[in-house]
């Protein structure tokens, strides 16, 4: 049996249902999510898009309590390398998000960087390398975010690198943590993202172990990865193909991941989230209930 990880609360997420938008057709109803997590084992749970779980704190709490789940953060997209201009657009939508994880009692709001490459069209968007000018406005936008989210909600933002945005790859992750302030702005590091991008998790919580304020659990499948890249596949059809991988089958490793995040000695949540959309309404639960029972065998 691997040793306790204490400092690791793990859960899951609606992502790991197939959920990527408030309401569509393919996914599986809120409830049959709520269900479905507890009865995997889990205790924690993000929101997810926001829309998709009940907005009504009230409500919401309600739904979760009775299930014994607790939420440990919300979710939101910006664009704030455009500029100041995407400031009024970003906080409307913030602090819709932020109310209700406040109001749930979380602690984290996960900031990812909005796409340059459509997911689904692979339409470019905007150029994949962003101009001096807008990794300035990236990084002093992501501070003014962090520090305005703590003032108004008690927040801590946590930035998810990911495929297909700006802040994606080794490189460009070091020069977002070395150009920003840690009192503002840490990281969620998405295990199965970075390793999708090249990244070593290992490594990067060993070097910029005080940065980590969240974990995302994820595996990437090596053979369909090295073919994504070889073709340039955008990220939407990457996951439909199963480029996102059931644990153990995949890199990294996340026995060391969760050893290595143990090693930090602060209390850090470990969200499992393996994108699978659109998948069949049965396929999640049997993968998630795999899932836990792994991760309780590397000890968290």
């Amino acid at each position: 049996m691997a040793s306790a990880l204490d400092r690791i609360r793990v859960g899951s997420a609606p992502d790991s249902w197939g959920v990527w938008f408030p309401d569509d057709p393919q996914q599986v109803p809120w409830e049959r999510f709520l269900d479905e997590v507890a009865e995997a084992g889990y205790s924690w749970i993000e929101l997810g898009p926001y829309g998709y779980l009940p907005t009504d704190p009230a409500r919401l709490t309600d739904e979760v309590t009775k299930r014994n789940l607790k939420v440990s953060a919300g979710t939101i997209f910006c664009g704030l390398h455009r500029g100041p201009s995407e400031w009024d657009s970003t906080w409307e939508q913030v602090s819709r998000v932020a109310a209700l994880t406040q109001a749930m009692d979380a602690k984290h709001l996960v900031v990812i960087p909005s796409f340059w490459r459509d997911d689904k069209t692979a339409e470019i968007l905007e150029p994949p390398e962003l101009t001096t000018e807008q990794w300035r406005n990236l990084t002093t936008g992501m501070e003014r975010l962090g520090r305005e989210v703590k003032d108004r909600y008690g927040l801590d933002i946590v930035v998810h690198p990911h495929a297909d945005t700006h802040i994606d790859t080794e490189e460009h992750v070091e020069r977002f943590l070395d150009s920003t302030d840690s009192d503002a702005v840490n990281l969620c590091l998405d295990t199965g993202h970075y390793a999708y991008c090249g990244g070593d998790s290992v490594k990067l919580i060993e070097t910029y172990g005080e940065r980590i304020g969240y974990l995302h659990l994820k595996q990437v499948d090596p053979e369909i990865l090295a073919d994504v890249v070889k073709n340039e596949v955008p990220f939407g059809p990457a996951v439909a193909r199963g480029v996102m991988c059931e644990p153990p089958a995949g890199v990294p490793e996340l026995g060391p991941v969760l050893t290595a995040a143990q090693k930090l000695g602060v209390d850090l949540f470990a969200i499992v989230e393996q994108d699978m959309y659109p998948c069949e309404p049965d396929k999640p639960l049997p993968i998630a209930v795999r899932t836990r029972k792994f991760l309780r065998s590397c000890g968290a």
